[in-house]
């Protein structure tokens, strides 16, 4: 199921925005459209005030779920329509200019260009009804607000998260390949080196399901750091940074007493009584809040311990990390094959090895692969195979979706569910945005910015500054917060763990897709009427019949080639492009990149709502003056395109 919000509130603001444009409004204004458009916002206005109540009674009532749907077709159709009139005006604007800049005219003014033109009558008769239609859908979904009895939230919005038990210092029954780990976190800790901070704090930073808290318990119960420490806590901070319970949970373990205090000050003066020279270990784990004021006032207990105490933090964020520690955090990174095959042996044939089982080896390596060795994913689908021994029984589960198995049953969605919940709404549409990345594709950075630009993802700030350095800000918050990887090929390349990858493709739903070399994967992305952003793999033939499933797909915003297995020219006859323009009316981003296309055909300028558009490595010679007509392009990529001669003089 598509989590609706991710898209929806993006393309609302998007919608407002340009709405508020003073070029629109004049627009508006010259063609009698300034009172529906008004409407408009005050409609949209009042849906937008009952989104967050929708949003939590989606998953209960059927009724409220196809409220939302319809809403985010209809947002996206507002934005095309809205995106024409901008387009419009922007067009009128420049011709108005290019007349008041023009004493002396040796050419005669295209029609197309004055106010009153043929063009003009004819943008008239196409949009009026569609403004109309827009009108009724948009009054139709106000009116449904009272039927289903959605309500305006005032209050602050509760996470949505399911209710996790909090963690505790024991370690868990079966851990494996954690001892170099443990050894690394160990020297930190018992190190007596002296450091600028009065408490030296340890970070633990690694994605969800990584065996972070499990780490923090193989240090916390280790003998030599019972001995080397006076008293030691261990504290579940989680979603909510309750600076009161936290204190309270380490002041009881450090007294090994009750706390009746309710009030902060008591609470840390008493704690700040108990530690006073004395050397402590504290664990705070699962930490998820940024702010440097909070953390300042949790530690000041902390301040009156002996030298060579220590805290350990375990977090999914970087940032966390460097808000707590003036010191480099310990990453974590996922088991090896090996060590994840033990770990899938021990909890699903409660041994060690397969020798008893050696036909079932080789499906086991496949699963620890499909689950990219994250110890968590590994521990839930060994949990599942408990009962089950037979060959045809473990491929059923290897085959099957980690997002299918039922959450009862699984932390796998939960977990990395949490990660996504926790992210600022300005990056939700980004991340979801990657879902049309196959697994294991590497993306450039600078690239995926100029994507999210495009769709209209970023959010322009009143600093002026430049959407690319607003997009590198955007990207460095993803990668801080360990949804993407740093490549092992390229520095400016990265990639998405193949269940974050899971995790994509679950907030996209059905509005993002993947047309692969698999004809039978591409079958079942044919529910393509909702589809907005879309990437295939590339390759050397074929691209006629994989472009037939697109039919449907009649409000294509992104449309995105990525490399597959094949390195080299790829082929795609001009009658195929040319029907596929026809089909893309709404494209925000188009590329035929790599593709050995020597002439694009005309209609190209017809796109007026491109802003993103890819060229490279094609073999065209020269680009169609059509090109011109594109006044949204933002981006224009001509890399190794050896043989163009000449960019006409009409773009």
């Amino acid at each position: 199921m598509a989590l609706i919000e991710v898209f929806l509130g993006a393309i609302i603001k998007v919608i407002f925005d340009k709405l508020a444009s003073v070029d629109l409004k004049k627009f508006a204004r010259s063609e009698g459209l300034d009172t529906q458009l008004k409407r408009w916002i005050q409609v949209l206005s009042l849906i937008q005030a009952v989104l967050d109540d929708a949003e939590d009674k989606q998953n209960m009532r059927i009724a409220v779920k196809q409220w939302l749907d319809d809403l985010q077709d209809l947002a996206y159709d507002m934005d095309d329509v809205i995106d024409e009139f901008s387009t419009e005006a922007c067009r009128r604007k420049l011709m108005e200019a290019q007349g008041s800049t023009s004493k002396v005219r040796k050419v005669k003014i295209p029609s197309c260009c004055t106010n009153f033109s043929v063009k003009d009558y004819k943008f008239n008769r196409k949009m009026a009804p569609m403004v109309d239609e827009i009108t009724r859908r948009l009054e139709s979904m106000k009116e449904q607000i009272k039927i289903l009895h959605l309500a305006e939230t005032v209050a602050k919005r509760p996470n949505k998260t399911r209710d996790r038990l909090p963690s505790t210092s024991l370690v868990e029954s079966y851990v494996y390949g954690r001892e170099n780990d443990k050894e690394e976190v160990l020297k930190l800790l018992l190190s007596n080196e002296s450091s600028d901070d009065q408490v030296v704090v340890i970070p633990i930073v690694g994605m969800g399901g990584v065996g972070k808290t499990t780490l923090a318990q193989m240090v916390y119960n280790d003998d030599r750091v019972n001995e080397f420490f006076d008293s030691k806590a261990w504290a579940c901070v989680s979603d909510d940074f309750d600076i009161v319970g936290v204190t309270k949970t380490i002041l009881k373990a450090i007294t090994r007493g009750v706390c009746d205090y309710e009030d902060l000050n008591m609470v840390q003066v008493k704690l700040s009584e108990a530690l006073t020279r004395k050397r402590f270990l504290i664990v705070l784990d699962d930490v998820w809040n940024e702010k440097y004021e909070d953390w300042d006032i949790l530690r000041r207990p902390f301040l009156v311990g002996s030298s060579g105490s220590k805290i350990i933090v375990t977090t999914r964020h970087h940032r966390v990390a460097s808000v707590m520690s003036s010191t480099a955090g310990y990453s974590l990174k996922e088991l090896t094959d090996d060590e994840s095959l033990w770990l899938l042996a021990r909890h699903a044939l409660g041994r060690t090895n397969f020798d008893r089982h050696p036909n079932l080896e080789g499906i086991g390596r496949s699963i620890v692969r499909k689950c990219k060795n994250l110890p968590l994913a590994v521990k839930t689908l060994g949990g599942l195979l408990r009962a089950r021994s037979t060959p045809d029984e473990w491929t059923d589960i290897l085959n099957s979706e980690i997002w299918e198995i039922k959450e009862d049953q699984s932390d796998i969605l939960p977990a990395l569910r949490l990660s996504y919940y926790h992210l600022p709404a300005h990056l939700k549409p980004c991340f979801a945005y990657c879902s049309i990345f196959p697994k294991d594709y590497e993306f450039d950075k600078y690239e995926l910015v100029l994507l999210w630009m495009a769709e209209g993802f970023l959010e322009e700030s009143k600093a002026s500054d430049l959407l690319e350095d607003i997009g590198d800000n955007y990207f460095k918050e993803l990668l801080m917060r360990s949804f993407f990887q740093q490549s092992s090929s390229a520095s400016s390349r990265f990639v998405m763990h193949d269940l974050i990858n899971d995790l994509a493709r679950y907030v996209g739903g059905d509005f993002c897709s993947r047309l692969t070399d698999d004809l039978e994967e591409n079958i079942k992305c044919t529910i393509l009427d909702k589809v907005r952003y879309t990437s295939f793999t590339s390759s050397m033939y074929g691209a006629s019949q994989k472009f037939k499933t697109l039919q449907k797909a009649k409000h294509l915003r992104s449309f995105l080639p990525v490399s597959g297995k094949y390195d080299g020219d790829f082929y795609i006859a001009k009658k195929v492009i040319t029907e596929l323009l026809l089909e893309l009316r709404y494209s925000r981003v188009l590329s035929f990149s790599g593709y050995a296309i020597s002439d694009l055909p005309n209609s190209i300028g017809e796109l007026i709502h491109l802003r993103y558009l890819n060229l490279s490595g094609t073999s065209l010679k020269v680009l169609p003056e059509s090109l011109s007509n594109l006044c949204n392009l933002q981006t224009l990529r001509l890399r190794d395109c050896w043989g163009l001669i000449n960019i006409t003089g009409g773009y």
